[in-house]
């Protein structure tokens, strides 16, 4: 499963009472998840009102956070392309696993000092989640540029005789070059017309040179035809031949100009293929601090909260719980049965339902689902939910 809990509940004679016996109901006893302790160091806790209005301030950041962290995650699955498969492999914290990173969670001590103020900690993951969403948009517009550029020429390399680019496809001698009166034109015939304009191309106007049409190549629907004619008769020649459904081509036969066309396309490709490994390095280097940047407000959430219901001095016991995903009712009911004390509408057996979307003050802000304990839910699914 890759929804986990964060939820905190107060300490008993020790914080590690805490743990075992929650552990012991849930885990050893019922099968119901695993737990593990989640390390939260001693941060400083300032003022009743600095930790109401922060409590609703990290409400925000963490879901600008995890935006973000899921944005980057949808961009690398773009950049990987016939890759996409490996997305997750790519996808780590800290070199590890997603689930390993944060079941052994450690607070980044040199990230984010703990010395400093929780605003303050909460600013400084605030601007390096905007720098990384300014920088993925920069490098995202750039790769997408040149992305859409190559795409355009390959598409011109691909398809339908109408719309493709001819260079490729005729050579030196399909035209008459350097001609002071003549000139040759490229046209697309239909394939169910081609004995027509072989018989009749001549006719269309006057001043066409006899027998100066071959089929240069085909494909599933067109023919394509070069014919050599007089200068002075080309638009004449385009307007009646487009009434007998024979398209002539804008092309003009020049070495110097097909070549560019070639070279500019080996350019694109080689500008590609130079960009895509620093990108995707860069993306998984961002990836990684974004995601650890979100374990960390989802512990500030858990320790802000956990002072404001539970008050002072700090002690609790931040748990993380990996519910097995056909016992999320029961395991429901379990820790309503350890700490449902906690809450006097619980204990007075009102129903969670009955309370939703209460904002009820230093208790969970608007949260969509209230609980008797501090609850946070963490998915570390990245990708399925990844919109960019």
């Amino acid at each position: 499963m890759s929804e986990y809990w964060l939820i905190s509940a107060p300490g008993d004679k020790t914080c590690q009472q805490t743990f075992d016996t929650m552990n012991n109901l849930t885990s050893k006893q019922n099968n119901l998840c695993n737990n593990y302790k989640f390390h939260i160091p001693d941060l400083k806790v300032g003022t009743l009102d600095q930790l109401v209005g922060l409590s609703d301030d990290l409400g925000k950041l963490d879901t600008y956070v995890e935006q973000i962290t899921r944005k980057v995650a949808a961009y690398l699955g773009e950049v990987l392309e016939d890759q996409r498969d490996k997305l997750h492999e790519n996808l780590l914290a800290n070199n590890t696993d997603l689930s390993v990173y944060i079941t052994r969670f450690q607070w980044d001590m040199a990230k984010y000092p703990i010395k400093q103020s929780l605003r303050n900690i909460a600013d400084i993951i605030s601007k390096q989640i905007g720098q990384i969403d300014a920088d993925l948009k920069t490098k995202s517009t750039a790769y997408n540029s040149l992305k859409g550029n190559l795409q355009n020429l390959e598409k011109k390399q691909t398809g339908s005789l109408l719309t493709r680019n001819l260079a490729d496809l005729v050579k030196k001698e399909h035209f008459i070059l350097d001609s002071e009166y003549l000139t040759t034109l490229l046209v697309i015939v239909p394939k169910i017309l081609a004995n027509d304009w072989l018989a009749n191309y001549e006719k269309i106007t006057d001043m066409i040179v006899p027998r100066s049409s071959q089929m240069i190549t085909q494909d599933n629907d067109y023919c394509l035809f070069n014919v050599t004619l007089f200068k002075k008769v080309v638009e004449e020649f385009k307007l009646h031949a487009r009434e007998r459904k024979f398209i002539v081509r804008d092309f003009v036969y020049n070495e110097e100009e097909l070549a560019a066309g070639k070279n500019e396309m080996t350019k694109l490709i080689t500008d590609k293929k130079k960009q895509f490994g620093p990108l995707v390095r860069w993306l998984k280097v961002n990836f990684s601090e974004a995601f650890c940047a979100l374990v960390h407000v989802k512990a500030l959430r858990v320790f802000v909260e956990s002072v404001l219901r539970y008050g002072l001095p700090v002690n609790f016991q931040a748990i993380l719980i990996e519910p097995n995903k056909k016992s999320v009712k029961r395991l429901r009911e379990c820790l309503n049965q350890l700490y449902g004390h906690l809450d006097g509408a619980s204990a007075g057996g009102q129903s969670n339902a009955s309370i939703d979307n209460v904002d009820i003050p230093g208790l969970g802000f608007g949260q969509s689902e209230y609980f008797p304990y501090v609850f946070y839910k963490l998915n570390i699914d990245m990708v399925e939910t990844a919109k960019i």
